[in-house]
């Protein structure tokens, strides 16, 4: 204990010994904390960097995917009364009378039409990043209407049934175009109805006739690496 504290001489004064001990043993517990904080922020900036890459490989992603759709249809969007929109990846069909019979889920003959050209060339289009794709979604979107003398919440869940019956319908008929890739379309297409909860405005006001729509929207797993990447440290 002497050695660690240090002692008093024979006079019983405090020779300074004690004080320079636990001096070196601060010192050396600052040391410590120093080491492992700077170990810590290397950590942190690690993953930060690594964040950092893929929301730049996200934002490249997006960008590639966006210009290789508009290369490859558009000359067809206005003949099918289509567009595309480059933050969400959204192929979409706005002409509704083009798609389906009023309330109704069975396809067209024009929409089918459609479709025959469309779909094989959207696998297509997209199978260079099936790598990046976390799924793609054909969502169903109706207008607020419902049935005469509905409920504003009969509408609603009137409206969903028949959103997700469009979108499966949708789904079949693609299904039938691509034997050869129907695994894939297994694993990674989803057929979703979305209702009324995602109208079209314009000024504030519903847009009836472009709420009503299909979409084919391609979602990347850029949050999915983000999270494994989280996870693994």
């Amino acid at each position: 204990m002497h050695q660690l504290f240090g002692k008093n001489d024979e006079s019983g004064q405090d020779n300074g010994e004690h004080w320079l001990s636990i001096s070196d043993l601060m010192a050396g517990l600052m040391m410590v904390f120093l080491f492992i904080a700077i170990v810590f922020m290397l950590k942190i900036e690690k993953e930060s960097q690594k964040i950092k890459d893929v929301a730049v490989a996200y934002q490249d992603n997006q960008v590639a995917i966006y210009d290789a759709l508009v290369n490859e249809f558009h000359d067809d969007l206005r003949l099918w009364g289509a567009e595309i929109d480059k933050e969400t990846l959204s192929f979409n069909f706005t002409s509704p009378d083009v798609l389906f019979a009023n309330n109704q889920s069975t396809l067209s003959n024009e929409y089918k039409t459609i479709l025959n050209d469309f779909f094989p060339r959207y696998i297509e289009v997209l199978k260079p990043f099936r790598d990046s794709l976390d799924e793609v979604r054909i969502e169903g979107h109706t207008s607020s209407a419902g049935l005469r003398g509905s409920t504003k919440q009969q509408a609603y869940f009137y409206n969903m049934k028949l959103s997700q019956d469009r979108t499966r319908s949708v789904l079949e008929y693609g299904y039938s175009l691509m034997p050869t890739e129907s695994d894939w379309i297994t694993e990674s297409i989803a057929a979703v109805g979305f209702s009324s909860s995602r109208l079209i405005k314009k000024n504030g006001v519903e847009d009836h006739k472009k709420s009503r729509r299909v979409s084919f929207r391609a979602i990347t797993n850029a949050d999915i690496q983000i999270k494994q990447i989280l996870g693994a440290n």
